[in-house]
């Protein structure tokens, strides 16, 4: 009896000392849980009983907010961009992060190639979307990208060099706007012709330019001239080569007969060109309209068709060297010895890199995979700074449409919450099995 005595005497003090561990335990977490709760979980409860009514609020709607989801077609393709995003994004970014961070073991200054791919980390998602916004441009004078694509074009094709010329009415030639022109009547062999045209801005001349002259034929040639049909100042005569015009060099000529074309010439610096060895007969003059076409503009990177692949191409840029440090890490990891037992059997690179380093970085590709959809179900701040207005919609994803419905325009905070609800339902899975994989990987 005694024994008992003492036991629970004994007992006592360490049940106490427990339960003040316990309420001291409380109240350091306590805030917290207050500061989880105002930020989270209110939140959540609040914007779940949002979502059953209707655009005021006064009004219950129950689920007709979520089945308006379902029969608005600006968010199913918000929802079809979001899928294509989680499919896309996660896979890019997990295979370009292995890739770097296999090679970055193999190159010298690897940690500071390491850090210049990772500094886009360090650049807020607002001043990333108006740097590719910059870049995306459709005009080769702002966009970069297209200003590489225009200047790579140019160098294997020809272009245009007179996009805006076009024949003087009454002076000869004949053609609807753009091309092609032709004189109006048969020309001989022995005879020279002047092609007059306008709508040449003269900042838009080539440098080269020569005041025009008309090339004098042979008798087996028709010779001729190319050229600004306006005189500096306006006071020159239609038709007739005035002092001060130039003439249009590179410009195409043909010489068409019976509908074939007999010869091609190229206008001179002072806009000349002649035919050689032509039979006799009556000729066409022609300039075709490849030199009215509009030149090359490069890539509607921003249009519907590539708005949303080109602002992924923006994420890609921002968290690749977020994947390839936490791969890399996981890469340092591996055991040593059995890349090199496999090198001593004889095994390839290739073979290392399938059937060892990817099994062993397996949960690691795995977190960052998981870790990059969550992300990738919530991504804001690019499509709505990239997207242009006109195709704002072909780039929605639900975090985007979730703002216009509620306080981009739509005022419809009903239809808002319960696309934020269903935008929760779905990241949660994710979340869990992140959650998940830490605490067995901690076990």
């Amino acid at each position: 009896m005694a024994d008992t005595l003492t036991t629970g005497a004994a007992e006592n003090p360490r049940r106490r000392a427990q339960r003040r561990k316990r309420r001291l335990a409380v109240v350091f977490v306590l805030p917290a849980l207050l500061l989880l709760g105002a930020l989270v979980v209110y939140p959540v409860v609040f914007s779940f009983g949002r979502s059953l009514f209707d655009a005021s609020g006064d009004r219950f709607v129950g689920a007709g907010n979520y089945a308006a989801i379902l029969h608005d077609p600006a968010t199913l393709k918000a929802i079809r961009n979001s899928t294509i995003w989680v499919v896309v994004a996660p896979v890019l970014l997990t295979g370009l992060g292995l890739m770097l961070a296999v090679l970055t073991e193999k190159v010298r200054w690897a940690t500071a190639f390491k850090l210049v791919l990772f500094l886009p980390m360090a650049v807020s998602f607002l001043a990333a979307g108006i740097v590719f916004r910059l870049a995306y441009e459709q005009d080769p004078g702002r966009g970069v990208l297209n200003a590489v694509v225009v200047g790579v074009h140019d160098t294997f094709e020809d272009t245009a060099a007179y996009p805006t010329a076009r024949a003087r009415e009454g002076q000869g030639l004949t053609g609807a706007a753009g091309g092609p022109y032709s004189t109006g009547e048969g020309v001989r062999p022995g005879r020279s012709v002047s092609l007059g045209l306008v709508g040449v801005a003269p900042d838009a001349m080539p440098a080269g330019a020569q005041p025009a002259a008309a090339a004098a034929p042979g008798p087996h040639e028709i010779g001729g001239v190319v050229y600004l049909d306006f005189a500096p100042g306006g006071a020159g005569t239609p038709g007739r080569i005035d002092p001060g015009e130039k003439g249009l060099p590179g410009m195409t000529v043909e010489a068409v007969r019976d509908g074939r074309v007999a010869a091609t010439a190229t206008a001179a610096a002072d806009g000349s060109f002649r035919f050689t060895g032509l039979a006799d007969g009556e000729y066409t003059v022609r300039l075709p309209a490849a030199n009215f076409a509009t030149p090359y503009q490069g890539v509607n990177w921003l249009g519907p068709a590539l708005v949303t692949p080109a602002i992924i191409g923006a994420y890609l840029w921002v968290w690749t060297g977020f994947a390839m440090v936490l791969i890399g890490a996981g890469l340092a990891a591996i055991p040593r010895d059995a890349l090199e037992a496999a090198r001593m059997d004889g095994a390839t690179e290739g073979q290392i890199f399938r059937k060892i380093t990817v099994p062993l970085l397996a949960p690691v590709l795995t977190v960052v995979f998981v870790t990059l959809v969550i992300n990738v179900m919530k991504v804001f701040d690019l499509v709505y700074i990239i997207a242009p207005g006109p195709v704002q919609e072909e780039a929605n994803v639900l975090a985007t449409r979730m703002w216009l419905v509620s306080f981009g325009g739509g005022n419809d905070q009903g239809l808002g919450s319960a696309l934020s609800v269903v935008l929760l339902l779905l990241v949660v899975p994710a979340m869990v099995f992140n959650i998940r994989r830490y605490r067995r990987s901690g076990a």
